[in-house]
């Protein structure tokens, strides 16, 4: 699908092609020509199916007739659940805004540095994208007013609607003009989003692109889904045999908590293999510099924790594994949804021990695949 038609001016077209952005996706399809006309949007579909430029290109091309603003009073409000997501988003911004003749101003904020850096380059914003906790953070310091935004957009909404949010995004909403465009974007149709949806919407374009994962198919069938039964004391070992066996030129591993991260990086090290670690419990800097050389390809093996399982787009990775087993079959399916991207397949690997296998197996039925599970006694792991 091209971007003709869509309400885009043909010389923005021309610009996005020269940075290969050369067909429309589903969802900005649908909910491009919307967002222009001013209506409210709920817009669902999956993680990597391009929800963010959705809504970055209409906002961009609106603000291209209506740039006027009160110094330090934004006029577009995006709110994330993560500081990674918020970098994201603005880079997006970012590089769209670049191609319009006018300059739009956009920022993101974000807490775990430095909120003075912040506070200065909030002048003359249009666009401000931020986590809630520090965004208010900002209001109480008075270096951005909220009464003139006239749209706001909840990103990776099913998140953002969650407990952990709820009293945040309440304070922030008391503080937005009750005349204004409300744009939500979600990879799920969860409880909290149904219900935010009578709240907070009025009359919206309700957008739902349908993917085979509907009927029962996985909405990831680019991925090359395989795991292997490997008791606890082989699974370091066995990692480290696949990464040194398989010719992957880039490497995400998922583990369940910091520490667990931080150990499996520890004895990749140990053992020749330059690893980096990325978890809530690193500093803003370290975890946006690993995030950095893992995209930039200056190091081969990513070691995360959940918090890089949503909204983090790293184009073409070619693998994923999970080390430990995520919580939540949602989050399993977040998780191997970084691999398998931009039409292009992937591998996602899981390491199974006997006492996960009926997790595993749970996992498996609420997405709907059967994944063949390999034996791995036979796997001789000297030296490994």
């Amino acid at each position: 699908m091209s971007f003709n038609n869509l309400g885009l001016p043909s010389s923005l077209i021309e610009a996005l092609a020269s940075l290969d952005y050369k067909q429309a996706t589903p969802i900005q399809k649908a909910a491009i020509p919307h967002v222009l006309m001013g209506k409210d949007v709920l817009g669902i579909a999956k993680t990597g199916s391009g929800k963010t430029a959705s809504f970055v290109l209409p906002i961009l091309m609106k603000l291209q007739v209506d740039r006027a603003l009160k110094n330090r009073h934004v006029k577009v409000l995006v709110l994330v659940p993560t500081r990674e997501l918020a970098m994201q988003v603005q880079e997006v911004f970012q590089e769209f805004g670049n191609l319009l003749p006018k300059h739009i101003k956009s920022l993101a904020v974000f807490g775990g540095v430095s909120i003075n850096p912040q506070m200065i380059a909030l002048q003359n914003v249009h666009v401000l994208t931020a986590t809630p906790g520090r965004l208010l953070e900002l209001v109480a310091s008075k270096a951005v007013h909220l009464s003139d935004v006239k749209t706001l957009v909840l990103d990776e909404a099913d998140k953002m609607l969650n407990r952990s949010f709820q009293e945040e995004i309440n304070e922030i909403l008391a503080l937005l003009p009750k005349r204004r465009q409300n744009l939500l974007f979600s990879a799920t149709l969860s409880k909290e989003v149904q219900e935010v949806k009578s709240l907070l919407l009025t009359n919206p374009e309700v957008i739902k692109i349908e993917e085979k994962s509907e009927s029962k198919e996985t909405d990831i069938e680019l991925i090359n889904q395989s795991a292997y039964l490997v008791t606890e004391e082989r699974k370091g070992p066995f990692l480290r045999y696949l990464l040194q066996t398989k010719d992957w030129k880039q490497v995400l591993i998922f583990a369940s908590s910091s520490r667990k991260v931080d150990n499996v990086v520890l004895k990749l090290k140990k053992n020749g293999i330059e690893a980096l670690a990325i978890h809530g419990k690193k500093s803003q800097g370290a975890r946006t510099r690993a995030l950095a050389k893992f995209k930039a390809g200056e190091v081969r093996i990513l070691v995360a924790t959940d918090l890089l399982s949503r909204g983090i787009d790293i184009e073409f990775l070619p693998c994923v594994i999970n080390y430990e087993l995520p919580r939540s079959p949602k989050d399993y399916i977040h998780r191997i949804g970084r691999t398998g991207r931009a039409e292009a397949s992937g591998d996602a690997i899981s390491l199974v021990t006997k006492e996960e296998l009926h997790h595993f197996k749970i996992i498996q039925k609420k997405m709907g695949k059967w994944i063949q599970l390999s034996y791995t006694e036979e796997v001789d792991l000297h030296g490994f």
